[in-house]
């Protein structure tokens, strides 16, 4: 713990930054968390959520309603749960549980999180696998285990190669992702109108669609038929509601994404999650499930079993390949980087890269198995059902207890080894929450309402037994001391890093700008509308669909290789500094 009398002894520029609160001078405006948001959550595994929404059987009214709202929720939970507490602490919540939380709960914790993430890891990189193998012609895995050496070595060499990345060269890996967010909105949505016309001559005879109530009409008829994968009625509006909101269970209520929102200068900024949960989470939603359905038509499948990798094929030609390795690994390497932090917690005698090849190891057996993909809804509900009990102990201390006269801070005040209330919540917690979902009480995609709501109440009364609202005036004061010395710390930081950032407006930069702009992004989007609405037979929809899949390959490597000039253009300008461009207070 960094909070201990030892470390209160100690200059605080000799502690990890990672354990301070993150100084005024480093917080970001709304634009770094809309692009952040975006990139995170437009990934490889939309193909697999979108086509589990046909396999459940909703409707396209279920859908279409069912997912605004469930997305909406979600963004109004990281905005008022998850914003307010990070920008208040400015720690991460590992940081936060070291803190507050004594010995024992970090580590147990940490451990949760090295199975959630590898679960994450190993399924991103079984989808961009799915690509991969068609390239070599291996038949789909069909089966919950891999049914093909050929598919399992690729997948394993897929996780050896995501492994080598988050060793050594993550940072890398986390610049490239912040250049794929506007090229996955645009390939996800251009992909779901390609084939809209092949699915509307399967029902209609017609290629063309006339209005939104034909894309209702056609949705509902080819896709969200309301019937599941077994000929049975599906799911319903409330259930699509509760997916929708639980997919991010233990990033908002959680608190898991205290660690991307207390670097933002002002709690409102949690709305931004808007890019990530009304994109990637409704657009590519239902754009992949559009995809889904018109593949497994195609390919005479179920679409619970079609690959993505079919299906970004058949929507995006040799584009696909490329979304769907490049969304798989960019969101499989920052999952893997925080299995081995959250495992080094757990061993902290153990370097960090030593743990990340043992979590890897695992990892690469989990991706040959397409079972672990395809269940990625419930990983991700049942995920956020085990981690919403720290969330709701931590929502507890920093919004309940000063209400009621409690200390937010007693455990570290008080001084005890571990912090026993919090043990018993989140155990307490974890039996009433799966003791509902096998009870069948309530459906499981809002398991983590009641158990939220139970861990505040719960922890509130134990933690004012064990000594939350006493006085601890020695301490006190020693705290107050401390985070007067962080403060003069930060001030010093502030004196010695801050500069006054530059925009590049040079010649150079604005025509790499537009660019990776026009060629990049507008002509595939044109060439994708083309094929929507100027196809009025089968003869004009293949031709201008061949046409779309011929150029746009070339369109995302021209797009690639100029974005990375232009990013790396930018990171010199702000290490160093150019002649040739005019400095004036970036926005």
């Amino acid at each position: 713990m960094t909070h201990t009398a030892d470390a209160y002894q100690k200059p605080v520029s000799e502690l990890d930054d990672e354990q301070l609160p993150v100084p005024k001078h480093r917080l970001h405006g709304p634009g770094h968390f809309l692009g952040l948001y975006g990139s995170e959550h437009v990934a490889a595994t939309e193909f697999v959520i979108g086509a589990a929404f046909v396999a459940m059987g909703a409707t396209i009214e279920d859908i279409l309603i069912g997912l605004l709202i469930g997305n909406t929720l979600a963004v109004l939970s990281f905005w008022l749960i998850t914003a307010p507490i990070a920008v208040k602490m400015r720690l991460s919540l590992y940081s936060y549980l070291d803190h507050y939380m004594g010995d024992l709960v970090p580590r147990i914790y940490n451990g949760a999180n090295v199975l959630i993430f590898v679960a994450i890891s190993a399924a991103m990189i079984t989808v961009s696998a799915t690509a991969v193998r068609v390239l070599f012609d291996i038949p789909p895995q069909t089966y919950p285990y891999p049914s093909n050496v050929y598919f399992a070595l690729i997948a394993g060499s897929a996780s050896i190669i995501a492994v080598v990345v988050a060793y050594y060269g993550f940072n890398v890996v986390a610049e490239f992702a912040t250049i794929c967010t506007p090229w996955l909105m645009v390939m996800f949505t251009a992909g779901g109108m390609v084939l809209i016309p092949a699915l509307n001559e399967t029902l209609t005879g017609y290629t063309t669609l006339s209005s939104f109530s034909d894309f209702v009409n056609l949705a509902g008829a080819t896709v969200f038929t309301g019937i599941n994968a077994e000929g049975e009625p599906g799911i319903g509006l409330i259930e699509v509601i509760g997916f929708a909101w639980a997919a991010n269970t233990f990033a908002h209520f959680g608190l898991v994404d205290m660690a991307l929102l207390r670097y933002a200068k002002k709690s409102v900024y949690g709305l931004c999650t808007a890019t990530g949960m009304m994109f990637g989470h409704y657009v590519a939603w239902i754009s992949a499930a559009l995809m889904g359905a018109a593949t497994a038509s195609i390919m005479k499948l179920s679409v619970a079993v079609v690959s993505p990798g079919d299906v970004a094929y058949y929507a995006l030609g040799a584009t696909g390949f490329v979304i769907v390795i490049i969304a798989g690994w960019t969101t499989a390497n920052p999952n893997l980087y925080r299995a081995g932090l959250a495992a080094q917690a757990v061993f902290p005698s153990v370097p960090r890269q030593k743990v990340t090849l043992a979590v890897g190891a695992v990892v690469v057996v989990g991706s040959c198995f397409p079972f672990i993909y395809r269940s990625i809804l419930p990983i991700l509900a049942y995920a956020g059902l085990v981690l919403v009990p720290i969330g709701g102990i931590v929502f507890a201390e920093q919004r309940v207890f000063q209400r009621m006269g409690l200390k937010s801070n007693w455990h570290r005040l008080k001084g005890a080894k571990d912090n026993m209330p919090a043990l018993m919540t989140w155990g307490i917690c974890l039996v009433f929450g799966f003791g509902l979902d096998f009870l069948n009480i309530i459906p499981f995609v809002y398991l983590f309402l009641p158990t939220w709501l139970l861990s505040i109440i719960l922890y509130t009364v134990l933690a004012k037994r064990a000594g939350a609202g006493q006085s601890y005036p020695e301490a006190e004061k020693r705290e107050a001391d401390f985070n007067r010395r962080v403060e003069e710390y930060h001030a010093k930081l502030a004196r010695k890093e801050g500069h006054s950032e530059v925009k590049d407006t040079s010649l150079l930069t604005k025509g790499i700008r537009a660019v990776w702009i026009v060629i990049g992004l507008l002509v595939p989007a044109v060439l994708a509308w083309r094929v929507l609405f100027n196809s009025p037979d089968l003869y004009a929809y293949y031709v201008n669909r061949e046409l779309f899949y011929d150029v746009t390959i070339w369109c995302t490597l021209i797009y690639f290789v100029f974005a990375w000039w232009g990013l790396q253009r930018s990171k010199a300008l702000q290490r160093q500094g150019e002649p040739s461009v005019s400095a004036e207070p970036a926005e």
